[in-house]
């Protein structure tokens, strides 16, 4: 008797909700066809991969490891590499925080329309991509005709290499990234403070507490679980690497600092038509991303945070 109740009632439900488990079936089939599916072709990376036979027609690596130790003994995968996490690391380093800072700055204003207007601004550069960005880059800073060293060049002074010199360079690609994201990574952060309570600013503001002291006793506190998740989740990707960013703001002058794993890639693999090259150093990059994302969640929980599982 129990048995067949059961499965009554799972009949009923799935009649109640057989139309939301149809609509969800095809995000599923996506992620299982253009996510997972593809995930087994990883064997590339510990074979002879011969495009006209295929993946799994092709013969094994001999030895096995063949890839991995052909990129571990090039200098210029380590150079790549030594890139990738810097450039990563700076922007986690400025990129994380600011965004944070410009959603509380955004919160406290008190004019509506100035605060709309604000938010649309910053957020337009997400929707542009890294070749106009790279453009616009190219045409306020370049050497001798970037809008920039004209004006300095009016007024007597010495151009700067903003994208010829690689320390200027970093700085210059540092920036440009925290220009283009921070306004978009701020709706997350948004979200979360008008999340908060609002009894618990007005209860501190009869207890005479200032502004700055209900963003620091009760804004940042209310949204510190969101802040943990994304900065885990930005862990986990330093050392992935975008390709379109550092392929189009590049230059011969910079490639010292610029070369990155993903231009690496590229250059070596892609280009240079060692396919079971490239799926060896993106199965490496896999591997670091996912040891960095479980570390930094395992922290976050040792600390009292409840991390992302």
């Amino acid at each position: 008797m129990k048995q067949k109740s059961a499965t009554r009632k799972t009949a009923l439900y799935f009649k109640k909700t057989w139309s939301l488990y149809l609509m969800m079936s095809l995000p599923v089939a996506f992620a299982l066809v253009f996510r997972y599916l593809p995930m087994t072709n990883i064997a590339m990376a510990f074979k002879e991969y011969n495009m006209f036979k295929g993946v799994w027609a092709s013969p094994w690596s001999d030895p096995v490891f063949k890839w991995f130790e052909k990129a571990f003994t090039t200098k210029d995968f380590w150079d790549a590499l030594r890139n990738t996490l810097m450039l990563n690391s700076l922007d986690l380093a400025f990129g994380f925080p600011i965004p944070v800072f410009l959603a509380i700055l955004l919160n406290e204003l008190a004019f509506k329309r100035y605060k709309k207007v604000t938010q649309t601004i910053v957020y337009l550069p997400h929707f542009l991509s890294w070749i106009i960005i790279s453009g616009i880059a190219k045409q306020l800073l370049a050497p001798r005709s970037g809008i920039v060293n004209v004006l300095l060049n009016s007024v007597g002074a010495k151009p700067i290499d903003f994208l010829t010199n690689p320390t200027l360079y970093i700085g210059t690609y540092i920036a440009f990234g925290l220009w283009k994201e921070m306004g978009w990574n701020t709706i997350i952060y948004l979200a979360a403070i008008t999340g908060i309570n609002p009894e618990l600013y007005e209860a501190a503001e009869v207890d005479g507490a200032s502004r700055w002291k209900k963003i620091w006793h009760i804004t940042l506190p209310g949204i510190r679980s969101t802040i943990v998740v994304l900065l885990i989740m930005n862990l986990g990707r330093i050392l992935g690497s975008e390709f379109d960013r550092p392929y189009s703001m590049a230059n011969s002058l910079v490639m010292s600092v610029a070369d990155v794993l993903s231009t690496y890639v590229y250059r070596v693999g892609i280009r240079g038509f060692q396919f079971s090259l490239t799926a060896a150093v993106g199965l490496f990059q896999s591997v670091i991303c996912v040891i960095f994302l479980f570390s930094a969640n395992a922290i976050a929980k040792k600390f009292g945070e409840r991390g992302i599982w």
